[in-house]
């Protein structure tokens, strides 16, 4: 028997299809495994470790974007120039280096036998997070946050997590489900403790531990109760096995079966809740911010949140069917999400208020940005759990629930640059006053032109925050919103959550507007000189700072939306 006869009969034609699709993922490991040799054998002196990480993450950027060049899912018809730009020489070179094919990489299902879904939403997710990567070994490399000496354990650290995060958006397994959220969570922890010398540091990182230690073992208790109770641990396998269990029954608070799914569901979205810094997990994230360095919190402020809702979605859309049972089973947990999401905007809009740290002020920014999402999950939760010609009238729920999901890629792929232009923006100022406060702010406009330049794009990155028109956030919430108001005819409290969301947004208007009093309006202190910010920096701010005004106020913003519809529609049909 030839060699080539033994490989056919050992490797299958799926196992070299989801290393295809895996491709990215190992890109990255193999760039950490190369960081950690560099860093043995002393290369590290003579090349920075930042650039051989940013070389990987390029590298893994170009090949996401060719599964998306070859991607054809159902629904998706993205416009031909999206990729007239990426079809030059590298990412060809690229595609055949890893022999990606339109055959492999280009076919939308599962693979790794099931444990995983490749899709035009995980593509379009993974293309997210690698791009906030990148952007983020940028920023680490203006800002010098790791030294020569210790930059390769850091960077490790980093790519590490985001391959957590590139799994987590394509689970399609309980088993893969937690795997890849502990994968994405121990780096965090030693990243929070990067600051080594500084209490504060490892304090944060000690308080990350002990909550995620304990997220876990509730989250992974959970899922022995779902695995037992189904049978299968297949989240396509769910909305089945709950109507086969309820064997004809009505659905009831005293049903056995009833109770076993949403207490499972609730242990695991205790490990969800913790990653998203929902109210009532959401302890760790101010004093981990405030601990952590500006550029790591940011980094964790997105891309933790990123990657989890991709799971989350995937999770969410197991639990739909047409039985009478499984459809009041997801109103049940569309309309806990939703008053979690209220819970978490309240909670951390009135807390940020007192804040004067700027990061503690921004990690309650993101739990209040936590709980605008997760309406959007809510809202597709409640409206796949509506019967046909119900309350919606001539609304279509399945369509609805496709809206709803846009409003969620949307709100994040503005969500993205609008918060690391505000953390960035902290480290900037880190850099040049030694302060991370409100008060290190006062004047700041007065400084030269590079520093006015920054000062204008954390005023775009504040106003898209709040939601002011015409910026990009302010769609973003208006999808999400939307969503949530036609939901309440299926649910009357969704119009309640949705005055909460209102108010809420009244509310972050006060605390961002703090900090702009203090940068344009305030004098500096008589001690204070004008800052001196370099044109490199203020070069980054504008990179960042555009694409916010970009998305709400020219035709990309109508670009996103279709995209994002098409996406969306992706995960349903």
């Amino acid at each position: 028997m030839t060699v080539t006869q033994l490989l056919d009969r050992f490797i299958s034609v799926d196992l070299l299809r989801s290393l295809e699709i895996f491709c990215p993922e190992l890109i990255l490991s193999a760039t950490v495994v190369l960081l950690l040799l560099c860093r043995m054998i002393g290369v590290d002196r003579r090349i920075p470790a930042c650039w051989i990480a940013l070389a990987g993450s390029l590298a893994a950027f170009l090949g996401v974007v060719v599964q998306l060049r070859f991607m054809q899912s159902p629904g998706l018809e993205l416009p031909s120039d999206f990729f007239g730009w990426a079809i030059g020489g590298a990412v060809r070179g690229l595609a055949a280096l890893f022999h990606l094919t339109e055959e492999g990489v280009g076919t939308p299902g599962p693979y790794f036998t099931g444990l995983m879904m490749h899709d035009a939403l995980a593509v379009m997710f993974r293309l997210g997070l690698l791009l906030l990567l990148v952007l983020t070994l940028s920023l680490t490399v203006l800002t010098g946050l790791p030294d020569q000496e210790d930059g390769a354990d850091f960077y490790t650290l980093l790519l590490g997590a985001v391959v957590g995060m590139l799994m987590a958006t394509g689970v399609n397994h309980l088993l893969m489900l937690f795997l890849s959220i502990e994968m994405m969570s121990v780096p965090s922890y030693a990243m929070v403790g990067y600051l080594k010398g500084r209490r504060q540091s490892s304090e944060a990182a000690l308080k990350f531990v002990v909550y995620g230690a304990g997220s876990a073992g509730v989250m992974l208790y959970g899922l022995s109760l779902l695995a037992g109770l189904f049978g299968t641990a297949n989240f396509h396998e769910f909305a089945a096995r709950f109507t086969v269990a309820m064997a004809g029954e009505p659905f009831s608070l005293t049903s056995g079966v009833v109770i076993l799914t949403l207490l499972g569901v609730a242990m695991l979205f205790v490990g969800i809740a913790f990653k998203l810094s929902l109210v009532p997990f959401h302890f760790w994230c101010p004093d981990a911010f405030e601990g952590a360095s500006a550029e790591v919190a940011g980094f964790l402020s997105i891309a933790s949140k990123a990657a989890v809702f991709g799971a989350l979605l995937r999770f969410a859309t197991a639990f739909t069917g047409d039985g009478e049972s499984i459809r009041q089973l997801t109103s049940y947990l569309g309309v806990g999400l939703a008053v979690v999401g209220a819970a978490s905007m309240t909670l951390g809009n009135l807390a940020a208020y007192t804040q004067s740290n700027l990061k503690r002020m921004l990690a309650y920014s993101t739990i209040a940005h936590a709980g605008y999402m997760v309406l959007a999950v809510a809202a597709m939760m409640v409206f796949r759990s509506a019967a046909p010609g119900g309350l919606l009238g001539s609304r279509d729920p399945l369509q609805e629930s496709v809206l709803a999901v846009e409003g969620l890629i949307y709100y994040l792929a503005v969500y993205l640059f609008m918060n690391l232009m505000a953390f960035a923006a902290v480290a900037f100022i880190r850099n040049e006053t030694y302060r991370e406060d409100i008060d290190a702010c006062r004047g700041l406009i007065t400084g030269n032109f590079w520093t006015q330049l920054v000062c204008v794009a954390l005023l775009l990155s504040f106003a898209s925050l709040i939601g002011i028109p015409p910026l990009g956030g302010f769609f973003a919430k208006f999808l999400i919103f939307r969503s949530i108001f036609v939901a309440g005819y299926l649910h009357p409290v969704l119009w309640g959550v949705l005055a909460i969301a209102g108010l809420n947004t009244v509310i972050s208007l006060f605390y961002y507007f703090r900090v702009m009093r203090a940068v344009f309006i305030l004098p500096r202190a008589e001690n204070q000189r004008p800052l001196e910010m370099p044109g490199v920096v203020a070069a980054y701010s504008v990179i960042i700072a555009l694409p916010i005004f970009l998305l709400g106020a020219s035709p990309l913003q109508a670009r996103l939306s279709e995209t994002a519809r098409a996406i969306s529609a992706s995960l349903f049909y």
